[in-house]
């Protein structure tokens, strides 16, 4: 496939340099920007790679936000927090407008991209064609709430002790945090996993999210370095400030079309919040798709079926 661009650039973004991949079949093509989710997980390898047929119709930029992967370096602890990566965020959006010769571009979140992207959306609208979310985040207290207790029902369902004992000792989530911010996610987070409310799909976060970064070619060894000191690192220090977000009272009207595609089994970010918040929503545009065979990641789940719905929802607008 030969590109009119395909290039992996360092820019300054919030006084410090961060790493984005621009890929598109033609410059025409409308720029479609991906927040990846965590904090710190980034998912450049999937979407300019994996799937890369979506470089046909866009021109995807996918961005290693502060603090992970080719955006470790240089990052100290007090920017990670949410206000600096929306700030981050709305300038890398001006920089791409400016770059690619666009008005506007399109903006896809996943999981804790969605909160980033809606954000973005509702303060810095004046960028932005459309947005796409798949595990919708709403309220960050009631999700991890809801996402322990699935995750308790489903081990005193199956009679795991280990697992009863283990949730017991992190104990319930207080504000969306738990006492030990990153152990206690990772614990409950691996019980709710092994019980569906992930992937649909059998498999442990070594197979599905580590070995596969580890083995990718998108990301240099110092990247690779970065990916595995800040995914710690950004949970950590973003999570008391990202877990706060409460979208029915802060963010229901938006001046562009918003679609929501979600896995009906998503329990990490739990699909029982989001229709009545989908249903407070103003926007020029709205849509609700459910994925009926996922659970958290419907475009590795359905693959085929979100991108035909991708490029449905979205071109229609260029």
């Amino acid at each position: 496939m030969m590109y009119d661009i395909d290039e992996i650039r360092k820019i300054p973004l919030g006084g410090v340099n961060q790493k984005i991949h621009i890929r598109g079949e033609k410059l025409s093509n409308p720029v479609l920007l991906f927040l990846h989710g965590g904090p710190g997980i980034s998912n450049r390898d999937g979407v300019i790679n994996r799937d890369s047929d979506l470089c046909n119709d866009f021109t995807i930029v996918a961005w290693d936000q502060r603090g992970t992967g080719g955006s470790y370096w240089g990052v100290k602890k007090e920017t990670l927090n949410l206000e600096q990566l929306i700030s981050d965020a709305a300038e890398l959006v001006e920089y791409l407008c400016k770059e690619l010769n666009k008005d506007k571009i399109f903006v896809w979140g996943g999981s804790w991209g969605t909160e980033l992207g809606t954000y973005l959306c509702c303060r810095h609208p004046e960028h932005i064609a459309g947005y796409l979310g798949s595990g919708q985040l709403v309220d960050g207290a009631l999700n991890e709430e809801l996402s322990y207790d699935f995750a308790m029902e489903k081990a005193k369902e199956a009679g795991d002790t280990e697992s009863i004992a283990t949730l017991e000792k992190i104990g319930r989530p207080v504000n969306g945090c738990y006492r030990e911010v990153f152990d206690g996610m990772m614990a409950q987070r691996r019980i709710m996993k092994k019980y569906g409310g992930h992937s649909m799909k059998k498999g442990t976060y070594w197979s599905d999210t580590a070995l596969p970064l580890l083995k990718s070619k998108e990301f240099t060894f110092t990247d690779k370095i970065g990916l595995a000191l800040g995914y710690k690192k950004c949970l950590t220090y973003m999570w008391p400030t990202t877990s706060k977000c409460n979208f029915p009272k802060e963010c229901t009207h938006f001046e562009m079309p918003y679609y929501i595609f979600q896995g009906r089994h998503d329990n990490n970010t739990p699909s029982a919040l989001v229709e009545n918040y989908f249903n407070a929503i103003e926007a020029p545009d709205k849509d609700l798709i459910w994925f009926e065979n996922s659970a958290h990641g419907p475009m590795r789940e359905e693959p085929e079926l979100y991108k035909r719905l991708l490029r449905e929802k979205l071109l229609q607008w260029v």
